[in-house]
């Protein structure tokens, strides 16, 4: 069974920065990592080696204003180990 957990909000960009500071720390560190999602902090288990992606998207959509979007993908098998 898959679980999702998403979570969207405003933020000025020394917060975004300091939001993904926070994420890095939580990764750099031993074990477990305490993600923060909205008002709900979920406990994973990264694996020491990662499958890191990253994309981004650009769009001038023909009615409203130009969008960028950069996705960040962290992903790892629970309990396997390089």
């Amino acid at each position: 069974m898959a679980e999702k957990t998403d979570h969207e909000e405003n933020v000025s960009r020394d917060e975004a920065a300091d939001l993904l500071q926070e994420l890095a720390r939580e990764i750099r560190g031993e074990d477990r990592v305490d993600i923060h999602v909205g008002n709900k902090t979920l406990t994973l288990s990264p694996a020491s080696v990662l499958e890191y992606g990253i994309g981004v998207e650009e769009r001038s959509p023909m009615l409203g204003g130009d969008h960028e979007k950069i996705t960040v993908t962290l992903e790892w098998e629970v309990g396997k180990e390089a």
